[in-house]
C-alpha cells in the first residue's frame, strides 16, 4: 500500500517536498493554516497534488505515515502535539530530500552570517565549474532540486528549526559560524536547548567529513569540550594564530587544510568588517577542502557582491549614507553592524522583539550612535533601554515616517542604518519587504 505523506506548510520547502514525495511514490496531502501563494498553488495543481489552505483537517493529517513540517511551525502548535501523541514521525524538508540524493553537502549554520557565507561558498563552487545547487534558507527548495535537477554538490543554509527536524541527514562539510542568543522564544527561553539545536549540524558526521567552526566563540569552544566530534576539525580565528584551519596574522588571512596553504591580504577581501572575516574564511576553507584552484578562491573572495538586506550600502542622499541591514533580526547582527560603522549613526531599530538584551549594545551605542529612530507597533522596551544614552529617540509607526525622521536628524557625513534587531512581522510580511520599503522611502526623499 502507498505510504501517506502529509506536508505541513505550503511555502517553498513544503511544495518542494510535496513534488519530491509524489515522484517517490507517496500518497501526498499538503495542509497550510494560512493562504498558499498563487505561484505555489499552480505548482501543486500542475503535479495534481491534493492540498488544503486556511485550515488543518486533523483526520487527514493524523492518518499520515510520515509528516514533513515547514520550519516556521513551532513544535508546540496544536497539530504538532496531536502528531506526537500518535507517534507519527515528523521531519524537515532537508531531512526528507537528503534521503534521495547522494550529492555532497556543504551545510552552514550559525546565529549570524550564514546567508553571506552560504552565497559566497556557492558562488565559489559555481565559478570553479562544479555542478552545484543552492538550498535551505536561501535559493530554491532542496527537495524540489533533488526531484528535478541532478547536482553533484549542494550548499545549504540551515536554521536551527531545520536542524531540529533532521535525524539521519549528514553534512559532508559542516560549518558553524557562531552561537548567540536568538529565537529563544522557540526554545523555552533555555539557551542550552538552542545550542543543542545548532550542534545537530555535526550529527552523523564520519571521520572523512569536515567540521569548520569559530574558535573565537566561547559557546562553541565550551560545547566542543563536552562532545566527541568524528569529523576532521578546522577552526577559524581572528585572534589566535592556528596550525590548521584559517586565521589572521599581520593583516593576512591564512588557510591551511591538509598542508595545502593559501594566504591573502585582508584589505583585498570584498566583504569588510570583522564578522565578514569569519564568513570569508569559512567559504575559503570549504573551497580548499574541495581542492578548488587557489586563484579561483582568491578571485571570489576579492570581488563577491554581498547579500541584499545585509549591510547593503545602496544610496547617498546629500552626502548621508543609507545602509539597509533589514536582515539583522537579532542583537548580535546589530552589534556587528554598529561595530563596522566609521561615521556617526542614526539608527533605525524595532519590530517584534524575540527576548532581546539591549545592554550588549550599550558601549557601541554610546560610541557610534547620535540618534535612535524606533520603528514598530510597541517601542517601549527599546525606548526604556536607551533613554538618556543618545540625544534623540523618536517613536515612529511607519517606514516612511522613520526614514523622514532619520534624514531630518542626520547631517553630511552621517550614516542612517536600518538594523532592526527584531523580527518584522508587526508591520511587514518579512525582512525583505521591510528592506524594500526602506529603500523606496529613501529614494523618495
Amino acid at each position: 500500500m502507498e505510504q501517506k505523506l502529509v506536508i505541513l506548510g505550503g511555502g517553498e520547502s513544503g511544495v518542494g517536498a510535496a513534488v519530491l514525495g509524489a515522484q517517490k511514490g507517496y500518497d501526498v496531502f499538503l495542509s497550510d493554516l494560512g493562504v498558499i501563494a498563487d505561484q505555489y498553488q499552480s505548482v501543486l495543481n500542475q503535479h495534481g497534488l491534493k492540498f488544503e489552505q486556511q485550515q488543518h483537517t486533523e483526520a487527514m493529517i493524523v492518518d499520515a505515515d510520515l509528516v514533513v513540517k515547514s520550519p516556521g511551525i513551532p513544535d508546540k502548535a496544536p497539530i504538532m502535539l496531536k502528531l506526537r501523541e500518535k507517534n507519527i514521525p515528523v521531519i524537515s524538508e532537508i531531512e526528507f530530500a537528503g534521503r534521495y540524493t547522494t550529492a555532497k553537502t556543504i551545510c552552514i549554520t550559525g546565529s549570524n552570517g550564514k546567508t553571506t557565507t552560504t552565497l559566497l561558498t556557492y558562488e565559489m563552487l559555481k565559478r570553479a565549474g562544479l555542478n552545484v545547487g543552492l538550498a535551505g534558507n536561501v535559493g530554491k527548495s532542496f527537495a524540489l532540486q533533488v526531484a528535478e535537477e541532478h547536482f553533484d554538490y549542494y550548499v545549504i543554509e540551515l536554521s536551527s528549526y531545520q536542524l531540529d527536524g533532521m535525524v539521519d541527514f549528514r553534512a559532508d562539510i559542516a560549518v558553524l559560524l557562531n552561537i548567540t542568543p536568538d529565537h529563544l522564544d522557540r526554545y523555552d527561553y533555555q539557551m542550552q536547548n538552542y545550542i543543542d539545536s545548532k550542534m545537530r549540524i555535526v550529527q552523523n558526521q564520519r571521520p572523512e567529513d569536515w567540521f569548520i567552526y569559530c574558535a573565537d566563540d566561547p559557546v562553541i569552544v565550551e560545547e566542543l569540550s563536552k562532545r566527541t566530534i568524528n569529523a576532521g576539525k578546522l577552526p577559524l580565528s581572528i585572534s589566535k594564530v592556528l596550525k590548521s584551519g584559517a586565521w589572521i596574522e599581520n593583516e593576512v588571512l591564512n588557510l591551511n587544510v591538509n598542508n595545502n596553504t593559501f594566504d591573502m591580504n585582508i584589505y583585498d577581501l570584498a566583504l569588510q568588517g570583522k564578522h565578514n572575516l569569519y564568513n570569508s574564511m569559512a567559504a575559503g576553507i570549504s573551497g580548499s577542502i574541495l581542492n578548488l584552484r587557489k586563484e579561483g578562491i582568491r578571485e571570489c573572495l576579492s570581488d563577491f557582491q554581498g547579500v541584499e538586506h545585509r549591510l547593503e550600502r545602496f544610496l547617498r542622499v546629500h552626502n548621508i549614507e543609507f545602509i539597509n541591514d533589514s536582515k539583522a533580526t537579532n542583537i548580535n547582527s546589530v552589534w556587528y553592524a554598529l561595530e563596522s560603522m566609521q561615521s556617526p549613526v542614526v539608527w533605525i531599530v524595532g519590530g517584534v522583539d524575540k527576548g532581546n538584551d539591549y545592554s550588549e549594545l550599550y558601549d557601541l551605542v554610546k560610541q557610534k550612535v547620535k540618534a535612535i529612530i524606533c520603528l514598530g507597533k510597541d517601542n517601549s522596551k527599546i525606548i526604556a533601554a536607551f533613554e538618556g544614552m543618545v540625544k534623540e529617540i523618536v517613536d515612529t509607526k511607519s517606514m516612511e515616517e522613520a526614514v523622514r525622521s532619520a534624514y531630518f536628524l542626520s547631517e553630511k557625513g552621517d550614516t542612517v542604518l536600518l538594523s532592526p534587531a527584531c523580527a518584522s512581522f508587526d508591520l511587514f510580511r518579512n525582512y525583505e519587504e521591510r528592506g524594500r520599503q526602506f529603500k523606496d522611502a529613501v529614494r523618495n526623499l
